[in-house]
């Protein structure tokens, strides 16, 4: 009420002069009547002073309200002069560092959230490492390779690629912190990838094809552009065709990744890239996890390198454009 009121009193001493003051002076002076036309032009004459003065004093909230871009400094109005400007003022500074501090707690959980999932993931690689080596072990002793260690070595695969999943996803929240840009040879680094899924790719017997040229340069990130290339053909293998061939081609500074297979529904692809989202396929095959392509979509987006998935008539391709990146070395 008392904010109401100090905001309304230039309004009430208005009134007050205009319908109160100027009628008695007018009277004293030479009487009331016969001067209504005089009456009026000062009470218009009145009322445009004090709109005046009072657009000269809100003229910063004014602007500050009709500014179409919104930033931190926009919460506060600078150098308020009436009432209603100190209060709104006062009570933007308040939910400000009310916003900071939660912002500030915010952060402090997702780093404890980042810290838990790291140190767990590091707590179950080591008797996943010790399983491992055990199912290795006991398959050296028996001759016939298809025993039940094979099973358990399948699925010591999956477990140790979900937990490095979940490990990069919990790293990537931090990545432009730990971007470092340098040339790597593309060809080098696709094949230390398909190294790493060797396994996989007999286990499921798919086998790459890689056509790119020894001399090609990409600047990037070297370890989340090998993310980016496990991911994209870790799909691949899961998706693909027995016996066929996942196609690894690069033309006009563009890399491309097909593999013949289940299709990725047109209804689908563009909501492939949000995190958790497995499609019909990851329901049906219950092994996507819906966090791959959120990962690419990140770290492709990050490194501004545009991409592109396109899935039809058995044959899916997701292609990178490296023009920005790419260098040829001379031979």
């Amino acid at each position: 009420m008392r904010l109401f009121l100090r905001d309304h009193l230039s309004f009430v001493l208005l009134y007050l002069t205009t319908f109160l003051g100027l009628p008695v002076i007018i009277h004293l002076l030479d009487g009331i009547e016969g001067h209504l036309s005089y009456f009026m032009f000062l009470a218009i004459f009145l009322l445009l002073v004090f709109l005046v003065f009072r657009y000269t004093r809100r003229k910063n909230m004014y602007t500050h309200l009709e500014e179409g871009q919104v930033d931190d400094a926009d919460m506060l109005i600078h150098q308020p002069h009436s009432p209603i400007e100190r209060a709104y003022a006062a009570k933007m500074q308040r939910i400000q560092s009310l916003f900071f501090m939660k912002e500030d707690k915010y952060k402090d959980t997702l780093s404890e959230q980042q810290l838990l999932i790291s140190h767990a993931v590091h707590q179950m690689k080591t008797p996943l490492s010790v399983i491992q080596l055990l199912v290795q072990s006991n398959q050296m002793r028996e001759l016939d390779g298809h025993s039940e260690w094979q099973k358990v070595k399948s699925e010591c695969h999956k477990l140790n690629f979900s937990l490095n999943q979940l490990l990069t996803y919990s790293r990537s929240t931090k990545l432009l912190a730990d971007l470092k840009i340098e040339a790597i040879p593309l060809k080098t680094a696709l094949k230390e990838v398909v190294n790493d899924l060797k396994e996989y790719f007999i286990e499921k017997e798919v086998f790459p094809k890689i056509v790119i040229p020894e001399d090609v340069l990409l600047y990037t990130d070297r370890k989340w552009m090998k993310v980016v290339f496990y991911q994209l053909l870790s799909n691949a293998i899961k998706y693909g065709d027995k016996e066929s061939i996942i196609l690894i081609h690069f033309e006009e500074d563009k890399i491309r990744f097909s593999n013949r297979g289940e299709i990725i529904p047109a209804s689908e692809i563009n909501r492939v890239y949000d995190l958790f989202y497995t499609g019909s396929k990851g329901r049906m095959k219950g092994e996507a996890t819906g966090i791959g392509l959120y990962l690419v979509k990140n770290i492709l987006e990050t490194l501004n390198h545009p991409f592109q998935l396109h899935s039809a008539n058995h044959e899916t391709t997701f292609m990178i454009d490296l023009s920005r990146s790419i260098e040829r070395t001379l031979s």
